[in-house]
């Protein structure tokens, strides 16, 4: 492919990305109530609420966050051998429902170490999280995160100026008609892989300095009771 070729399919990527993330901001979200039901249901999650996770054993969350990943790779790879077969042709609704398919991976991700997002900082740590995902380092950003309806949007920008370029070279495979729908599930699924795992570190290492702090302030409290 050349280089005019593969400029022209970056940007179309980048955009589609942009578009797809945008849409799953604004309406594509993961329902907290109905996700904590199917923890409790299908996963045998003994939790009431949210922060129950911080009392269960790390090897458990960590076997439900596995699943939930590997659930989203099966699910982008069906959805990527379907469009696959338009190949190019397709990127652009492609791209948008894999985005909804990711941010919902990320969203459940998020719930399941005990992190809902139902303010605008939990918004804005949420998109941190899929940021860190995709590779994206927001040092400056977060000193400007107050305003999350300004601050989203930005960070979804850079997610997809990153995105597409860690994927166009991969994504060039889709422009041989009859292996595109092989390529475009194979992609899919190593998408949802590589950012699922990382937003799963993310989670994972913030839920751990939470547990930490909490039994800092157990110590402390316990400390000053033996002292009365």
């Amino acid at each position: 492919m050349g280089k005019e070729r593969r400029s022209w399919l970056r940007r179309r990527v980048e955009l589609a990305l942009q578009k797809g993330l945008t849409r799953t901001y604004e309406h594509v979200r993961v329902d907290p109530a109905k996700f904590l039901m199917q923890l409790r249901v299908a996963y045998r999650v003994p939790i009431s609420g949210y922060h129950g996770v911080f009392s269960l054993e790390m090897h458990e969350l960590d076997a439900v966050a596995e699943s939930i990943v590997r659930s989203g790779m099966k699910m982008a790879a069906v959805e990527g051998a379907g469009f696959g077969l338009g190949g190019l042709i397709t990127i652009v609704p492609d791209l948008g429902i894999l985005s909804a398919i990711t941010m919902r991976t990320i969203q459940k991700l998020s719930l399941l170490y005990g992190f809902e997002y139902n303010t605008d900082d939990e918004i804005a740590e949420l998109w941190v999280a899929a940021a860190s995902a995709a590779g994206v380092d927001l040092s400056r950003e977060l000193l400007e995160r107050e305003v999350v309806s300004k601050f989203v949007p930005r960070v979804i920008q850079r997610i997809a100026a990153r995105a597409s370029t860690e994927v166009v070279e991969k994504w060039a495979g889709r422009v041989i008609p009859l292996a595109s729908s092989a390529i475009g599930a194979g992609l899919n699924y190593w998408f949802v892989r590589a950012w699922g795992q990382r937003a799963l570190v993310h989670f994972r290492q913030r839920h751990l300095a939470v547990r930490q702090r909490e039994q800092a302030a157990r110590v402390i409290d316990a400390e000053r009771a033996s002292l009365q």
